[in-house]
């Protein structure tokens, strides 16, 4: 299970920081992801960490902008997003990749939450 939370409205420029808390067998082993759907759009890549948090990814869109973390003794999976930009307004997902999976296909995910709404306004 996966529940986000932390999303709201924010003017351009600003931040927030979005939390999302993971219960299940052994996910604290397992790679996790955040994603994001814009009205209209697909869903799209925009961060992802490995297990024990030694390695990271992201979008090129927010590198340099946005910080993914975790912390696995408290079972959360966070996502810092500074200098935010109209353009990430969107509801955004966290998930648990699938062994071996590819970070950036939503389809090697194998569970997400329900997500969170985070608007910026110009």
């Amino acid at each position: 299970q996966l529940v986000e939370s932390g999303g709201g409205l924010v003017q351009a420029g600003g931040a927030l920081t979005l939390s999302c808390a993971y219960s299940g067998y052994n996910f604290e082993h397992y790679a996790l992801g955040w994603f994001r759907q814009a009205s209209g759009k697909e869903r799209e890549s925009v961060a992802a960490i490995r297990w024990d948090g030694s390695r990271t990814e992201y979008a090129e869109s927010v590198e340099g902008r946005f910080t993914i973390s975790r912390d696995n003794a408290k079972l959360m999976v966070f996502l810092l997003m500074n200098n935010l930009r109209p353009e990430d307004t969107a509801v955004y997902y966290c998930g648990r990749a699938i062994p071996g999976g590819n970070w950036k296909l939503y389809q090697d995910y194998a569970y997400w939450g329900q997500g969170t709404q985070v608007t910026v306004s110009s």
